[in-house]
This record gives structure tokens, C-alpha cells and sequence, in this order.
């Protein structure tokens, strides 16, 4: 790798800067948090870093602590189990004796032969492999040692960062290792602590010099970023592609290059795709051609072949390499797949041919294809022309049997390297050397590489490979060979034909360093059953275009964005996603869910206007690192990525097409342009068309190609009839587009222009003009003419004037077109002055052009490919609000009315920072709410109207607000205009009235009423809300009993839209500005402007308004009758009313008994106070005017404190069931609309209890003490209790009879105020220190049912005798009964009896059909079974014929030979 390729790889890193990163703010451990996680790699950091304990630590407030060696802060890292740890040491602790080092040979290693004990784990052996295969592709003999790429170089210690730096050995133990990790390069800290087993061998990989520790500290960053992926039970273990345990879908060269890794599977049926892709992917093998070919020996033909692969893409490996293709093994593992043994043992015997084994698994890089042999066939031997005469022709053989032509296989090879290559292995017995036959011979024997047979019993023995060959075929080996030297017996055993060719008996050769990787060569048919899947590595440096997005939280990161890419030509996106499921303390692996919760992204394609979900087109789970490439076809396609992860996520996007991928707000922006091929087609129309206009011009006239390059343009290639139809189309599209760029209508000269132009007549009777109140003068017809039908001979006139008129426009259309006529002169001159306006905004124009060929033509149709653009293109505007710092508050957000001028497919959408927000539609038309899709609204097609859309938008705001939220409609629509206000600026600013009370249940399940009075018309927003959220309700506004809106929720409602008109009464009006209340429970909101003192909204007593309509109504019954009754407005009188449905409010024993009591409140005229002193006050009693006058005041202060008024003012206890109702109108007319309370029935109520009393005055009271004595006999007696007399019947009133009354508050009262005396009616001394009982617990006394049978009226007033008669008749009528009965069962059973019946025939005809399928199945079954068995007998005797004449063949060469 150049210089050059490090400073963009660190300019890349840089560019993570904008890359989002949100930390929870929950005050967490930093073990527990993300805070901690591996910061970005900087140069300065690493040179500012203190690698040693004696400085200590940077912050001066802590106390230093002294340590030997440096800890890793996050801990040891985990290795595998099949690595078992014993104990940890430090270099200094088992390199006694020597000097460590970080790095001492810089041109070679070996991690092979020095670390055999760590083979047996899948770990170390990707990790080994994957380090080789690096090195491999930046280290050949062109390439210098200052630009290859060091393992070593991404470890600091004790030395300046920069290229080409070498890490010192750090006493104390602490090292930086640079990684790529979550898109950028990160700094990661690592001690010096190495693992060992309990015999002692160091488990992590080791050069061939002991002193090195290279090998171990990047084996140890690794690790520790491996760790951060969870275990592999989480990972699914149904695929057929499933991982390995220790490595799953991680990979190393992704952090040691940053390259972005892709994984497809190899299927064999799909094999020749994967070899075209690797032919397009990797170098091909190549030979030089013969000339340059200097002849050589057989040794030197071995060292060339060494070297020829390295020759092959020499050339390839200059520059930066854009793909690494790597392959990986089956895993060796238990499945519950019995298909997966089978695969895995084809992959072990094919493995076995190329010396690699299946237990050993690990990743190969693929180095080159070859499609010619690896030796040049022979060159034909030079001939003297005087031989080529009469040439004898080979003899034929004449054989009985037909002669097949073998057909040569074609040379398909793919080059792999692995350092595991020729690795000693446990192999069963080699087969004896009779049962080699022709099937079982592995194919290509000349390039396979050589493998010795192991035999019995030597399996555990370590020994050395017996390779005679072995100093020329072990390529593990770093010695240099100077000098072959070619013994002269290889000169003996030359053919004749190159007998005369003396080869030079040494060769010398440069120092070379041989290749660390063995390679070998799998032919095409093996390479599917020897690996499972490729690893394709992406070099992100060779894309021009890339966005990165990342976010790491604490839990459950979640991100949105979206794609947008318009190009002229297919493109490809390569996406890469990196998850972090496991951080430290953050582990969720011993979670059951974190099994099914892998790192997710989706990517579907999506369009703002559309309610349906597209299914995902891209679709990656991960734990780690994953990559794919979507392709995509020209035009502009906007696509939304969903992601998911535990912890974290990264998305990587890179292309060489251009393309932005961001937020929603970003990328539609960039949709509200035309596109790119909508454009290209709109100029190339319009190029076309001008040319046709500077044609007329033209002294000879206009040109056929000119207008054909024309009707090219915009006719496609479609039948002659839609062409037609485009044609019409494209002619009116040009008129609408001339009138836009006038900015008026045509005059008759210009149209007649246009109508040259196009060459179309017809244009001037489908021109459209704007409709407009002169045109609808011009057009109506005469006054004779209205409501008459005209007579055949007006008709007949009518069609031949037509006719002539049309006659004569297409001769002058034509004449237009020919040069020097005095049309094509008059249409040259007007087309010219037209079209100089066209030319000042010739794009703008093109656009308008095509767009009105959109409109014009049929939607169902596509015109062109460009129309396919449309979709993604939108108009959109937005409508912000700032929303009020209030928790647990309903808030109506917006209120507007919006007019469409014509169709429009509109999507509103609502941005919110507040979880409940809800957005309403509503018809103004017909009322009604538009449909929504669960609680959005979807998009729809909106007619225009006369009143319009209103769009009403709440919220509920949560307990904690956020500060300065802001909440945004967006209203998208396909094309302008968008819908327009209805003024300007929209209406955000409310006045909200709030009542709240008691729920107090009813028979008629009635939660509350209040009536609405406006005094100009004006729309207001009704919203309801209970303490249970579970309670179905519903509310509904009614007008003259007459149900005018209504809505149903749970838990709240609300009515987004309900009119209010007022009452035309002056008189009203005046009454109510005198009797105006202020009360405290209507609350005025300003919810967007700072809050300021308002007047508070006054509330009418209800009673007086109904005073006020009974005397004008007894006015207007007392007119004369003789006189007309005068027209009388109507009156609108409004009730708000809620219910409860489906009894869905239940209270328990404490809210049933707390609202029995405010129920006897509520409807008690006279209190106990009121009564006991009219008891006591004997014959003193007031007058009934006096009473009445307590009474009212009595009255009204009862009124008031059962109004909403006094709840507010005392406050709700929230424990018991209550209820809110919000009425919001526009703040400037909060004065002009009163709502009160309804207590109409109440008021009924108290007034026939008034009456009643005044009737007969004091017996109110009477009654209330008898009520008390009758009660009192359910009442248990208790200490304290007072022995009340009860009260006679005779005439006195004495009490003859003592009954034990329980202490009320209303006794006490009495008493205690000293007005009672024993003589008194209705009351019995008592001592003043009685206990003081409320009266709640008087309610809640059980009292039995009453017995009502001596008040219920019997059927017949006097007896009657039952007779014969009287009993013959009762037994007829039950006769007849049993009769009709009897009847109606008899029809019911022949009913369930035919039924039944049928349903019989139906089971019987389904068994039979079942029967004839069946034995259909059969014979055809047996049929296959025929067939199948007389092909394998046909195959089979031809199997024996091949081997019989096979056999013979070889006889007759033995004989031969013989």
C-alpha cells in the first residue's frame, strides 16, 4: 500500500466526525456504559500517550497509584473453550533468558510451524490465515518493503506514530493497537499478559522467533474486538450456511485493512455464476507467448512454474486493489441436518486432493483463474517443404462398434492459497491398487501437488514429510537458492525431437524470497463441494461516493433513513452494516431474547404517497460486520433503511454512481426536482420541436426529417393507434405550454399558429379555456334558441357549414408548411415572437411541456420510462407550532381549514416529540371524519369542495415535557398547487374552558351534560376525558334533541370540529350581559404565546334563562289568533352530553359509596340543619314567603357548590371517579360563547319538592324525622347511641315508643345549639357529648326490600267461580298450544333430517372422488416406477458395454505391448 492510500484511509477515518453518537443519559457505571467505548484513532493522542506508571496519571486530583506492570482496564479477554487457560504471565516471565521484542525480522514470519498445538482451534487458525493472506496481497518481489503493509505497524509503544514506524518492547506492558471497528479506525489498549495452558504452550500465535511478541498483542486486539459480537447459540442455527462455534460470521481482515467484507454462498447448481464472477473479479493465469519464451530444462521449467503465477498479475497488484476474494470451508460441527453429513464428507474427499483437510477450516484467498493448461503443449517440429508432398495418412481402425468422438473438457482451474496447505492429517489406508478404477482416479493429475500416504498405525507419530522433491516443492521454506545445478543424465532421457538442444548445465538466479503461501489449483467442479461460501472484500478507498451513519446508545438503537439515487444508468450500491449486540457490563447474551435478536437492516423502496409496505429488497442479520450490493436500475428510486441493534449500529454506503442517503427532510428535498431522465426527455422533445419552429423560416420550406425527428421525440415505439393518441396528446401539451409562456390566452393569429406547428386541425376544438364569467356570456345562446330543438334542415346546415370550416382550416394548416405562402409567412412571423418567450426559460418550459402530456394522457398508461420518476416526486409544505411546557395536559395544536383547486393525492403526516398525537380530517361538506389507517391518516385522493378540509391536530402531553418542542404538519401531495389556507397566517392560538366534577352513575348511564350558547357563529373542538382509561364513552353534541355530531373513544373522545350557531334574541343578549358569572373552572390557554392576563370567560345561571322563555312564550300565546303568526328564527340551543356504553365504568365499594352521597347532596333541598330547627321551633314556624326566601339562598348556594365551580375551587380528590370536559374555540372569541352545566332535571327536581312543602309548611321536616326513626331500626345500637321515642299516631304527637337513633350530625347540631327541648315534637333529650355520627354512614345502612304486594292492585276487583266451562276452555287453549308446538318440532326434525341427508351425499361423493384421485395416483405412480426402472436397466447394460469394451480395449494393449 502507498503513502498516498494511508492518508486517504486517514482522511476517511476523519470523516466520522459527523457520524451521530448518542450515550444514554441515565447515570450508569462506566463498565455499564458506552461512554467508555474505543475512541477514534489520532495521531495526536498517540503521541501525547504516557507508556509508562512512572509519570502517573493525568488528573492531578486523584492519588497516584505505583503499578509494576500496566492492567487492561476492560479485563482479560475470553478465549474459546477449546483453548483452556490455566494461568496468565508476562514476557518477562517466560522469556527469562532473552531479550523481548516486539519485532525483529521484518521481511518474513512464520506463524505455522511454531504454533502446531493451536491448530486444533478454529480461532487461531482464521486468525493465521487471514494475516497471510493479507501480507500476501501487498507483499511480492516488485513491491518494496517501505510500501507493503506490516503486521506490526498497527502496534504502538514507545515511538511516534507514522508510517513505517517500529514498536519498541514497553517494560510496564502497555501497547495501542489500531483497528478498523464501527467505520473508522479506533485506539485499542492491551496489556501484555499472555494466556498458557497446564503444559505450559502459549495460546496465542507465535512467530519462529521467540523473542517476537507481535504475533500475540494484535491477537489479543483482535480477540477483544471478537468479543464484542455475542456467543454463538445466538446465532440461528437452521441455515444451511451456519458458522462455526468460535468465529460465526467475524472475520479479521475487515480490522486489519478496513475493507468492507460481502458474503454470498457457492451452490453447485449456481457454480457457473461464480465462475463469471470471478473471472470479472481476480487476475487471469496467463502464459507469455512462445517467441519470447527462451527454451529451458526441466529444472528451470519447475522454478518457472513457481514464479508464473506471480508473473500473472504482477502488473494488477500497482495500484489499489478494489476486491479481495477469499472462500471458507464447511464447518466441522453436529447438525440437525442429516443433508449436512453428506455435504460435509463430498467436502472432505474433495479437500483431500488438494491436500487441505475439512478439520482444519479455516479462510483461503482465491489468487487467479486459469482457463489454459499449465504447460504450453509442444511446438510442431519444423518440416522441409519437400516432406509435406504425398504426406502418408495415418492408417484408420476399422472397428464393428460406432466410434465416439471424445470431446475435450474444458480447462477451468481456480487458484487458491492457504498456509495450511500440505498440513499433515489423519488419513485412512490408501486403497489397494486393483480398485483404482477409472471413476475414482482424481482428474488433472499433472497440477495436482503431492500427498504422501500416512500408514496404519504411524497416525500419532511426528515425523518429517519423505518428499524426494521436497527442497523444489516445499514452499514454507525462506531459504534463497543461488545455484541449481542439472545432472547430465537429464540430457539422456530427452525425446529425439529436441535432441539437439544443449541446455545449459546451471542456472543462476537471483536472492529471492520465496512465497509464504502454498498455492494449489481446484478445478471448477470441485471448487463448489470444497467451500461453503465466498468472502468478497470491497476496498472502500476505489468508491468516489460514500455515507456513513452511526449511532451507539445503551439499548435498543433504532434509526430511519433514506436513499435517493438518480442516475442515467443502472447503478450499484454496496451496503455495510456493522451491529454491536455485547459491551462489557452490557452483555445480553445470558438474555433468552438476545438469542433472536440480531443486528438488523432493512431496506425496502419507498414512496411518501403510498399506504402500502413494499417488501424489503435488502435484508442483512448480523452480529458483527456484513455487506451486500443492491442493484438498481436507471432512473431515481428512493428507498428507506430501517435499522436495529442492541447497543449500536453503522451503515456504510458506497457507490460510483452518485447518491445521497440521510434524513427524511434531506432527501425530500432533493424528490421535489424533476428527475434526471425526465429532464433529458424533456429537452430532447424540445430541441426537436424547436428546429421543426426554425424550419419555417426556411426559404425551401420545411424538411421531412425535421418534423420525423419530431414525432421520433415524443411518439414512442408503440401501435400506430396509441401513437395517434400521443400525437393528440403532444399537440394540445404544446398549447398549454405556449399559453403558460405568454401568460395569456391565444389570439386567433397565434392559434392558427399552433395549429401549423403541430399540424394538427383538431387541436382548436380540444384547446381548453379557462372557464370565466365573459366566457359564459360568449357561449350562451340566444334567447329564441333556449329550451328548442332544432329542426332536421337546421342540423343538416349546421354539419355542412362544419364541414366547409374544416375543409378550409386543413387546406390553410398545409398551405402553412409549403415556403412562401402567405399562411407559412404570417405563421413564421407570430410562431417567432412566441417562441423568443419560450427561449428565455427554455428548461422551465421543456419541463411544463411533458408534464402537460402527463396530465393530459391516461393515468393507467406509461408514455415514456421517465413517467416511472413520477412516484418519487413530491411537493410538500410544512406547518410548524412551538408546543407549551405543560405535563399531562391536552393541548389542541392546530385548527385550519384548507381548500383544494383541483384532484390531489395528498399524505399529512405529523412530527411530533410526544407520543400521543393524533391529527383529524374532516369533510366540511358532509361532516364526516376521513378514514384512517389505525391512527394515521393515510394518503387519499381529495375532490375539491365548497367548504373545504378542516385539519385538527391534539396532543396529550407526558409528565415530563420536552423543552422547546416544536410539532410540524407536512402536507406531501404529487404535483402543485398544494392546498391553500383559508387565511393566513393558520390559526394556532386557543381559548380553552375546562370543567371537571364527579362521576355519580345513573340508569341512563349519563355521565354529564352542559349546554353551549354563542353569541356569534363560530367552530369550536369538544374533548372528553375520564379518570379510567378503560371506559368506553361516548359524547355527542345535540341541538333541539336532535343529535348534530358525535363521537366514540375509550378512556377520551373528542369532537375535532362542531359549528355553533347563535340565537337572533336581543333581549336574551341583554339578560345574559347582566347575569354574567366569572367561574373558575373555565380556564383560558395561550398556548403559544407567552402567557398573559386574560379576562376570564363568564358562565350563565341556567335558571333565569328558562324564567325569561316562559314569559316570552306566554307573550307570544297571548297575540290575537285573527293575526298572522310571525316568522320566528329558529333557536339553537346546544347540549353536550356524555355516556357510558357497554356499563364499562365500574367503581368499587369507597367510589360507589362517595358517589351515593353526592347524588343525595345534589337532589336535597332542605339539609338536616334546616330541617331539625323547624322541628324544634314547634309553632313558630315562618312564613312560607320567609321560607321560600331561605330557601333560594339555601338553593343557591347548593347550586353553587355542586357546579364544577366548587370543584375547581376545593379541588378533585383524583382517587374517585371524575371526569374532564374541554371545550376550545379561537382565543378572539373566547367572550362569545358560554358553557355552563346542565341541571334542568335538578332544578325539576328541587321545584316539586318546594311545592310539596309549601303546600303544607314544617312536614318536610316531619318527614325527615321519620325517615331517621325508620332507619334506626336497621341500625345496630352502639355505645353512645340515643333512645329516640318513636312517634305516635295520635293526634298529640307524643312518642309512645322508644327507639335507639344513631348520633348524626344533624341531632348533634340540634342540640348542641340548645333550641330543642324534651317537650318538643320530633326530638328527645340528649346528652350533649354523644357521639357524632356522619350522615354517609346513614347511606350506607342496608335496608330490605319493601314488601309492595298490599299496595298492588289484584286483576279482577271481586272473585270468580271457576266452572266446567271456564276449565273446557283453558283445556282447549292448552290443547291448541301442545298442538302448535307439536307441529312446529315435527318440521324442525325433517328439517335437521334432510339436512342431514344431504350433507351425507356430500361426505359420500367427497370419498369417492378421494378413491378415483387415489387410484389415479396409483397407476401413474406405477407408470414412473416403470419407466424409471427400464431406464437403470438401460443405463446399467450400458454401464457393463462401456466396461466390457473398456476391458477389451486394454486387452488388446497389453497384447500390444507384449
Amino acid at each position: 500500500m502507498s503513502k498516498s492510500q494511508f492518508k486517504k484511509k486517514e482522511s476517511t477515518s476523519s470523516k466520522i466526525s459527523d457520524v451521530q453518537a448518542e450515550v444514554c443519559s441515565a447515570p450508569i457505571t462506566s463498565a455499564d456504559s458506552l461512554d467508555d467505548v474505543w475512541p477514534e484513532w489520532n495521531d495526536g493522542d498517540v503521541y501525547r500517550e504516557k507508556w509508562d506508571s512512572g509519570k502517573g496519571p493525568e488528573d492531578p486530583k486523584k492519588p497516584p497509584v505505583l503499578n509494576l506492570f500496566f492492567e487492561d482496564p476492560e479485563g482479560r479477554i475470553s478465549l474459546p473453550a477449546s483453548l483452556n487457560v490455566q494461568y496468565w504471565r508476562r514476557p518477562a516471565e517466560f522469556l527469562v533468558s532473552m531479550i523481548p521484542t516486539v519485532i525483529e525480522n521484518t521481511n518474513s514470519f512464520d506463524l505455522v510451524s511454531s504454533n502446531q498445538h493451536l491448530l486444533h482451534s478454529e480461532l487461531m487458525r482464521w486468525i493465521i490465515s487471514e494475516i497471510y493472506i493479507v501480507w500476501k496481497l501487498f507483499h511480492h518481489r516488485e513491491i518494496s518493503d517501505h510500501y507493503g503493509w506490516k503486521p506490526w505497524e498497527h502496534i504502538y509503544s514507545l515511538c511516534k506514530p507514522g508510517k513505517g514506524h517500529v514498536p519498541l518492547f514497553n517494560s510496564y506492558g502497555k501497547y495501542l493497537v489500531r483497528l478498523f471497528w464501527m467505520g473508522c479506525w479506533r485506539k485499542i489498549t492491551v496489556d501484555d499478559s499472555m494466556p498458557f495452558d497446564k503444559d505450559n504452550n502459549l495460546l496465542l500465535p507465535a512467530s519462529s522467533c521467540r523473542t517476537e511478541l507481535w504475533p500475540m498483542l494484535l491477537s489479543k486486539a483482535l480477540i477483544k474486538v471478537m468479543n464484542t459480537r455475542p456467543l454463538s447459540e445466538n446465532v440461528n442455527r437452521n441455515k444451511m450456511e451456519q458458522l462455526s462455534d468460535e468465529i460465526g460470521e467475524f472475520n479479521f481482515i475487515h480490522h486489519l485493512t478496513g475493507w468492507i467484507p460481502e458474503f454470498s454462498p457457492i451452490n453447485y447448481v449456481c457454480r457457473r455464476k461464480t465462475w463469471d464472477f470471478l473471472q470479472g473479479s481476480i487476475p487471469e493465469f496467463m502464459h507469455k507467448s512462445p517467441k519470447e519464451q527462451p527454451k529451458k530444462s526441466r529444472a528451470q521449467m519447475r522454478w518457472s512454474l513457481a514464479l508464473s503465477e506471480h508473473r500473472s498479475h504482477r502488473d494488477t497488484d500497482k495500484g489499489s486493489r478494489k476486491l479481495v476474494v477469499c472462500a471458507s470451508f464447511y464447518p466441522n460441527q453436529l447438525h440437525d441436518d442429516p443433508y449436512m453429513y453428506t455435504k460435509m464428507a463430498d467436502s472432505s474427499e474433495a479437500l483431500r486432493r488438494y491436500n487441505l483437510c475439512l478439520r482444519y477450516s479455516h479462510v483461503v484467498l482465491l489468487t487467479q483463474t486459469r482457463t489454459c493448461p499449465l504447460v504450453l503443449p509442444p511446438q510442431p517440429t519444423h518440416e522441409p517443404q519437400w516432406k509435406l508432398f504425398r504426406k502418408k495418412s495415418e492408417n484408420p481402425v476399422i472397428s464393428a462398434e460406432p466410434q465416439i468422438i471424445p470431446v475435450p473438457e474444458p480447462e477451468e482451474f481456480i487458484g487458491i492459497a492457504s498456509p495450511f496447505i500440505d498440513q499433515r492429517v489423519k488419513t485412512p489406508p490408501s486403497r489397494p491398487a486393483q480398485r483404482m478404477d477409472k471413476w475414482n482416479v482424481p482428474k488433472k493429475l499433472s497440477f495436482m501437488p503431492h500427498l504422501d500416504p500416512i500408514p496404519e498405525g504411524a497416525e500419532n507419530e511426528g515425523r518429517e514429510p519423505i518428499d524426494p522433491d521436497a527442497a523444489e516443492s516445499d514452499v514454507n521454506r525462506e531459504s534463497v537458492v543461488e545455484e541449481v545445478e542439472v545432472p547430465a543424465e537429464d540430457n539422456k532421457k530427452k525425446d529425439d525431437d529436441v535432441a539437439s538442444i544443449d541446455p545449459p548445465r546451471s542456472v543462476k538466479k537471483e536472492p529471492i524470497v520465496k512465497p509464504i503461501l502454498p498455492e494449489a489449483w481446484v478445478e471448477l467442479e470441485d471448487f463448489p463441494k470444497c467451500f461453503c461460501r465466498l468472502l468478497v472484500f470491497h476496498n472502500s478507498e476505489t468508491y468516489p461516493h460514500q455515507a456513513q451513519k452511526s449511532l451507539l446508545k445503551c439499548s435498543y438503537a433504532r434509526g430511519t433513513y433514506y436513499l435517493c439515487v438518480d442516475s442515467l444508468q443502472p447503478s450499484q450500491i454496496l451496503i455495510s452494516f456493522s451491529g454491536l449486540l455485547r459491551w462489557g457490563g452490557l452483555d445480553t447474551t445470558n438474555d433468552i431474547s438476545a438469542t433472536r435478536c440480531p443486528a438488523l437492516l432493512q431496506a425496502a423502496p419507498f414512496h411518501w404517497k403510498s399506504r402500502q409496505c413494499q417488501p424489503p429488497v435488502v435484508t442483512i442479520e448480523t452480529n458483527c460486520s456484513k455487506a451486500t450490493v443492491l442493484n438498481l436500475p436507471e432512473g431515481r428510486h428512493v428507498l428507506s433503511f430501517h435499522t436495529y441493534a442492541e447497543l449500536g449500529y453503522h451503515v456504510h454506503l458506497c457507490s460510483k454512481t452518485p447518491f445521497s442517503f440521510g434524513e427524511e427532510d434531506a432527501i425530500m428535498s432533493l424528490c421535489t426536482k424533476e428527475s434526471l431522465r425526465f429532464s433529458e426527455k424533456a429537452k430532447m422533445i424540445m430541441r426537436a420541436l424547436s428546429k421543426v419552429v426554425a424550419s419555417f423560416h426556411d426559404r425551401h420550406g420545411q424538411k421531412p426529417h425535421v418534423r420525423q425527428s419530431l414525432e421520433e421525440a415524443y411518439s414512442p415505439n408503440q401501435t400506430p393507434l396509441e401513437n395517434w393518441q400521443v400525437q393528440k396528446v403532444f399537440s394540445l401539451a404544446v398549447y398549454h405550454m405556449l399559453c403558460d409562456a405568454l401568460g395569456r390566452e391565444m389570439t386567433p393569429q397565434e392559434r392558427f399558429a399552433v395549429l401549423a406547428l403541430t399540424a394538427d386541425p383538431s387541436l382548436l376544438a380540444r384547446a381548453r379555456r379557462p372557464y370565466s364569467p365573459a366566457l359564459r356570456e360568449e357561449l350562451k345562446p340566444p334567447e329564441t334558441w333556449i329550451d328548442r330543438e332544432p329542426t332536421p334542415e337546421e342540423v343538416k346546415a349546421a354539419t355542412v357549414l362544419q364541414a366547409a370550416f374544416k375543409g378550409f382550416l386543413v387546406r390553410m394548416v398545409c398551405n402553412s408548411s409549403k415556403a412562401g405562402t402567405k399562411e407559412s409567412i404570417r405563421a413564421s412571423a407570430v410562431l417567432s415572437e412566441m417562441w423568443s418567450k419560450v427561449e428565455c426559460d427554455f428548461d422551465k418550459h421543456a419541463a411544463s411541456l411533458l408534464r402537460y402530456m402527463f396530465e393530459l394522457s391516461d393515468r393507467e398508461t406509461t408514455i415514456y420510462p421517465c413517467q416511472m420518476d413520477e412516484w418519487t416526486k413530491v411537493v410538500f409544505t410544512d406547518y410548524s407550532v412551538n408546543l407549551p411546557d405543560k405535563a399531562n395536559s391536552w393541548i389542541l395544536v392546530f385548527r385550519e381549514v384548507f381548500f383544494f383547486t383541483k384532484e390531489t393525492l395528498l399524505l399529512p403526516k405529523v412530527y411530533s416529540p410526544v407520543s400521543y398525537s393524533r391529527l383529524h380530517v374532516i369533510n366540511n361538506d358532509t361532516g364526516e371524519e376521513l378514514s384512517k389507517l389505525i391512527t394515521r391518516v393515510p394518503p387519499l385522493l381529495y375532490q375539491p369542495n365548497e367548504l373545504g378540509y378542516t385539519f385538527v391536530a391534539e396532543v396529550v402531553t407526558p409528565e415530563s415535557p420536552p423543552a422547546n418542542a416544536k410539532w410540524t404538519l407536512r402536507l406531501t401531495a404529487t404535483r402543485e398547487p398544494l392546498p391553500k389556507l383559508s387565511h393566513m397566517p393558520p390559526l394556532n392560538t386557543f381559548a380553552v374552558q375546562e370543567f371537571q366534577d364527579y362521576y355519580i352513575p345513573n340508569n341512563n348511564n349519563i355521565i354529564c351534560g352542559y349546554t353551549l350558547k354563542v353569541t356569534v357563529p363560530l367552530v369550536g373542538t369538544v374533548h372528553f376525558q375520564t379518570s379510567s382509561r378503560y371506559v368506553k364513552i361516548r359524547l355527542s353534541i345535540l341541538e333541539q334533541e336532535t343529535v348534530v355530531a358525535s363521537a366514540i373513544g375509550q378512556g377520551h373522545v373528542v369532537i375535532p370540529v362542531a359549528s355553533f350557531l347563535p340565537n337572533e334574541e336581543k333581549e336574551e343578549e341583554e339578560e345574559e350581559e347582566e347575569e354574567l358569572i366569572a367561574p373558575s373552572g373555565a380556564v383560558e390557554e395561550n398556548q403559544h404565546t407567552p402567557p398573559v392576563q386574560e379576562d376570564e370567560i363568564k358562565v350563565l345561571d341556567d335558571s333565569t334563562d328558562e324564567d325569561d322563555e316562559s314569559s316570552t312564550s306566554g307573550k307570544s300565546d297571548s297575540e290575537d289568533d285573527h293575526l298572522p303568526p310571525p316568522t320566528k328564527a329558529p333557536e339553537h340551543r346546544y347540549l353536550l352530553r356524555a355516556e357510558v356504553l357497554h356499563h364499562s365504568w365500574d367503581l368499587d365499594e369507597s367510589q360507589l359509596a362517595f358517589a351515593h352521597l353526592l347524588s343525595f347532596k345534589e337532589t336535597q333541598v332542605f339539609f338536616p340543619e334546616e330541617l331539625m330547627e323547624s322541628v324544634t321551633s314547634g309553632s313558630d314556624e315562618p312564613s312560607t314567603d320567609t321560607a321560600k326566601g331561605n330557601r333560594k339562598g339555601e338553593d343557591d348556594k347548593g347550586n353553587g357548590s355542586s357546579s364544577s365551580v366548587s370543584r375547581d375551587e376545593t379541588g378533585l380528590d383524583l382517587t374517585k371517579a371524575n371526569y374532564t370536559l374541554r371545550v376550545a374555540v379561537d382565543k378572539s372569541q373566547a367572550e362569545n360563547i358560554v358553557v355552563k352545566k346542565d341541571v334542568e332535571r335538578i332544578e325539576q327536581i328541587k321545584a316539586i319538592k318546594r311545592a310539596w312543602e309549601a303546600a303544607e309548611p314544617g312536614r318536610a321536616a316531619k318527614a325527615w324525622q321519620l325517615r331517621l326513626n325508620w332507619i334506626s331500626q336497621f341500625y345496630p345500637p352502639k355505645d353512645g347511641d340515643i333512645p329516640v321515642p318513636e312517634v305516635s299516631s295520635t293526634e298529640s304527637g307524643r312518642f309512645n315508643k322508644t327507639k335507639w337513633l344513631p348520633r348524626t350530625r344533624t341531632t348533634s347540631s340540634c342540640l348542641q345549639s340548645d333550641v330543642c327541648s324534651p317537650q318538643d315534637d320530633g326530638c328527645s333529650p340528649i346528652p350533649p357529648d354523644a357521639p357524632n355520627i356522619p350522615i354517609e354512614q346513614l347511606l350506607s345502612i342496608v335496608v330490605p326490600p319493601l314488601d309492595y304486594t298490599p299496595f298492588i292492585r289484584g286483576k279482577n276487583d271481586t272473585p270468580v267461580l271457576l266452572n266446567a266451562e271456564m276449565e273446557d276452555s283453558q283445556r282447549k287453549k292448552r290443547l291448541e298450544k301442545i298442538q302448535a308446538y307439536q307441529m312446529e318440532r315435527d318440521l324442525l326434525v325433517e328439517e335437521r333430517e334432510r339436512k342431514a341427508i344431504t350433507r351425507r351425499e356430500r361426505m359420500q361423493g367427497i370419498l369417492m372422488l378421494y378413491e378415483d384421485q387415489q387410484t389415479a395416483m396409483v397407476q401413474e405412480q406405477q407408470k414412473f416406477h416403470d419407466m424409471r426402472t427400464q431406464q437403470n436397466q438401460k443405463s446399467n447394460d450400458t454401464r457393463k458395454w462401456l466396461n466390457n469394451r473398456i476391458k477389451r480395449r486394454e486387452d488388446k494393449l497389453a497384447v500390444d505391448e507384449t
